[in-house]
C-alpha cells in the first residue's frame, strides 16, 4: 500500500510517499494529507504514548516537534495552579484529555504544532482540547464518531488524523538509507519497568511508587527522544526535555532550564499578570516565557512585552525562584545514557531535583554519587542505556 504524501522533508524535496507492506494495512490515515515529518512525528509518539499506558496502567499522550517530545505525560489530576498556568477553561476532562493537556503543557512553545499520540481512544473531551490548539494531527488507536466530526472539521479539513491497530508491532529488524547505504539493527525492544530502579547507589534509598511511576514515565519518553538526552519530570508529566545536544550537561542544562520555567508558571506572581484584552493563549503564552526570562531581555524585549500587560509586573528575584522551586516534592530526572561528570548533578540541585535514574557504568560514577549524595538525592543506576538517531 502506499500513500502519497504532502511533500518530503522540505516543500522543495516534491516526492514523497508513504509505504506500508503489512497486510492488513495497520495505519489508516483518516483525514488530512499528511507530510514526510507528520508520519516521523506519528510513528515516533504513538509507541510512547502506548508504552506510558502498558507501563502505569494509566491514559498515555505525547506531544511530538520534530522527532522528539516536547512532552510526554500520564492521566493524573490537574491542580488548580496547573489549570492556571496553561490558561485551561474550568472543564471536566477526560482521563485521556488529562494526559494530552499535560502533555502539551509540559512545554507549551515547543508543543505549538505538534503531532499529538494517545495511548486510548479519542473523545469529545480531547477533541474539544484539539479544536482550540495549534496543532497539526494526532495518532490514535481509534475515535469516537462524534470526536472524529470534530477534529475533520479542525484546520479547514486539513487537520492529520491517524487511526492506528493498538495490537500492531513492527518487525524486529529495522533498516535505514542514509546516502545510498543500508545500515540494519534489531528493533530496540528493551521494557521501561520497575525493576530498573533496584539498584540504588546513594545514602538515601527510598524510592516511593507515585516517584517511581514519574521516573518510568521520564525514562520512556527518552527512549522515543533523539540523543543526547535528558529528562526531568514531575507528579508523572515531563516538565523539561533536553534533547539531540553534543554533550550530556547541556542536554541537562536545557532540561532544566524548562523545567525551572514550568515551575515558576505557577508561582503566584506569574499567575497574577494582567494581560490586556484581545490577546490569545499563543500571545499570553509568549509574554509569561518572557516575564521569566527578566533578566536576559534587551530593553527592547522588555518593552515589547509590557505591551502586552496591564501593569509592570514586578520581576521575580533569584531568591524567589529558589524558594519557588525548593516548595516542590518528588522533582526526577532521567538521563538516556551515564553521567560522565558530577557537573549535570549540580545543575539539576538549582532544580531541586531529588531522583535520578541513570544506567550507570561512567570512570566517574564514584564522584558523580558522592554529588547526589551531598544533594541528598537518590540516584539509581539502571544499567540500560536509550539512546536514539
Amino acid at each position: 500500500m502506499e500513500i502519497k504524501l504532502k511533500y518530503g522533508l522540505n516543500p522543495h524535496q516534491r516526492f514523497a510517499q508513504l509505504v506500508i507492506e503489512a497486510e492488513p494495512a495497520p495505519l489508516e490515515v483518516v483525514n488530512g494529507t499528511p507530510g514526510y515529518i507528520n508520519i516521523l512525528d506519528a510513528m515516533a509518539a504513538w509507541p510512547l504514548a502506548r508504552e506510558l499506558k502498558d507501563a502505569t496502567g494509566r491514559a498515555g499522550a505525547a506531544s511530538f516537534k520534530h522527532v522528539s517530545p516536547a512532552g510526554a505525560a500520564i492521566a493524573r489530576p490537574l491542580s488548580e495552579e496547573f489549570r492556571r498556568s496553561q490558561m485551561l477553561p474550568d472543564e471536566k476532562l477526560s482521563p485521556v484529555a488529562r494526559a494530552y493537556v499535560r502533555a502539551r503543557g509540559a512545554d507549551r512553545l515547543s508543543s505549538f504544532g505538534d503531532m499529538a499520540a494517545v495511548s486510548d481512544t479519542v473523545d469529545v473531551s480531547l477533541a474539544r482540547v484539539l479544536e482550540r490548539e495549534v496543532s497539526d494531527g494526532i495518532i490514535a488507536p481509534d475515535y469516537e464518531p462524534e470526536a472524529l466530526e470534530i477534529l475533520k472539521r479542525k484546520k479547514d479539513g486539513g487537520f492529520c488524523v491517524f487511526r492506528i491497530d493498538p495490537d500492531y508491532e513492527p518487525p524486529e529488524t529495522e533498516y535505514r538509507d542514509t546516502f545510498g547505504f543500508r545500515l540494519e539493527e534489531s528493533r530496540n525492544t528493551a521494557r521501561v519497568t520497575r525493576e530498573l530502579l533496584d539498584n540504588v547507589v546513594t545514602e538515601r534509598t527510598g524510592i516511593p511508587d507515585d516517584i517511581a511511576e514519574t521516573l518510568l514515565v521520564a525514562t520512556i519518553a527518552l527512549k522515543y527522544t533523539q540523543s543526547n538526552s535528558v529528562c526531568v519530570a514531575y507528579d508523572g508529566q515531563v516538565i523539561g526535555m533536553g534533547a539531540g545536544q553534543q554533550s550530556r550537561v547541556h542536554c541537562t542544562r536545557l532540561a532544566c532550564r524548562k523545567a525551572d520555567k514550568w515551575l515558576l508558571q505557577m508561582h503566584p506572581r506569574t499567575l497574577g499578570l494582567r494581560f490586556k484584552s484581545g490577546l490569545g493563549r499563543p500571545e499570553r503564552t509568549n509574554i509569561v516565557d518572557q516575564f521569566l526570562l527578566w533578566d536576559e531581555l534587551a530593553e527592547a524585549e522588555k518593552e515589547q512585552m509590557l505591551e502586552g500587560l496591564e501593569e509592570r509586573p514586578e520581576p521575580l528575584t533569584r531568591k524567589e525562584r529558589a524558594e519557588w522551586m525548593g516548595s516542590f516534592d518528588g522533582i526526577c530526572c532521567s538521563s538516556d545514557a551515564f553521567f560522565p561528570f558530577r557537573d549535570s548533578l549540580d545543575r539539576a540541585s538549582r532544580t531541586n531535583v531529588q531522583y535520578v535514574l541513570q544506567p550507570g557504568g561512567s570512570y566517574r560514577d564514584d564522584l558523580v554519587t558522592e554529588a547526589a549524595d551531598r544533594y541528598g538525592m537518590v540516584m539509581a543506576h539502571s544499567g540500560v542505556r536509550w539512546f536514539l538517531h
